[in-house]
């Protein structure tokens, strides 16, 4: 029997099972008010189209936000895995749980708080959520899981949602300098978008190295990046210098973590 599993379940296990549970329907029911049914605003239309495809150079094109679909998918899944008598006195849920919880609530706050138009809030709630998931990130690569569900269900989908959410903030954090009436010290927008994008890269390459070339947050990063480069060349705010810087850092991103994984063959379960 695995050591992970040894322990015996205490209430406070039962208690984060169920919690996730619950978390995880709140994030649905955020998700579904988000997409504009059940009385919500499609998030692109709210706060005067602060958060469109075409509101700033660093916006992805619609398209790009499927990847919601995945990542719901995977946290239900995720949510029900967890919930099993097996699971809840496994060491590895014990700490990442909670987490994962936080980032469940965070999301349906980060919906919340547009829907309401408040995009100062919104930025404060994604960067809480960004947070919280390197945190659970860094807890998983430092307990690696032992079996396959481990390696989709949580490293999988947890660096899924970092790999995007990291793309999300930098999106969300611009149209909130932009509503602000940042003009980026009189320097061209264009030359902002560029270096914003390289230092994205910067930081996404460096995680494929430290994380061992893990696919999910490079696969992640480099959809939200290539979409940018999309809304750049497609939309109504063109820039193909922009674009172009987009679709390589996408690029750069998935060969820095290709070449990782193959250098670095071993060390556990890698999603």
């Amino acid at each position: 029997m695995s050591t992970l599993a040894a322990a015996r379940p205490m209430p406070v296990d039962r208690v984060r099972q169920s919690l996730v549970i619950a978390g995880t329907v709140v994030a649905l029911v955020g998700a579904v008010v988000g997409s504009g049914f059940a009385g919500g605003t499609p998030i692109p239309e709210v706060a005067g189209g602060a958060l469109s495809a075409d509101a700033t150079l660093l916006a992805p094109a619609g398209p790009a936000f499927a990847i919601w679909s995945v990542i719901y998918a995977g946290l239900v899944a995720y949510a029900i895995w967890q919930a099993l008598p097996s699971q809840a006195a496994r060491e590895r849920q014990r700490r990442a749980g909670f987490w994962v919880l936080a980032s469940l609530l965070l999301n349906a706050a980060w919906i919340l708080s547009v829907q309401a138009g408040q995009l100062a809030l919104s930025v404060v709630a994604i960067l809480a959520l960004l947070v919280v998931l390197v945190v659970a990130f860094v807890i998983l690569r430092r307990n690696p899981g032992d079996s396959t569900a481990d390696g989709i269900l949580l490293d999988g989908v947890i660096g899924l949602y970092l790999g995007w959410v990291m793309v999300a903030s930098v999106a969300n954090v611009t149209s909130l300098l932009q509503v602000a009436g940042f003009d980026g010290f009189g320097g061209s927008p264009h030359a902002w978008a560029i270096g914003m994008l390289a230092a994205f890269t910067v930081i996404g390459c460096a995680l494929a190295v430290w994380d061992g070339g893990r696919f999910a947050p490079a696969v992640a990063s480099a959809w939200g990046l290539a979409w940018i480069g999309v809304s750049r060349l497609t939309g109504s705010l063109p820039s193909a210098p922009v674009a172009i810087t987009a679709f390589a850092g996408a690029a750069l991103i998935l060969l820095v973590a290709l070449a990782v994984r193959v250098a670095r063959p071993t060390g556990g379960r890698r999603r």
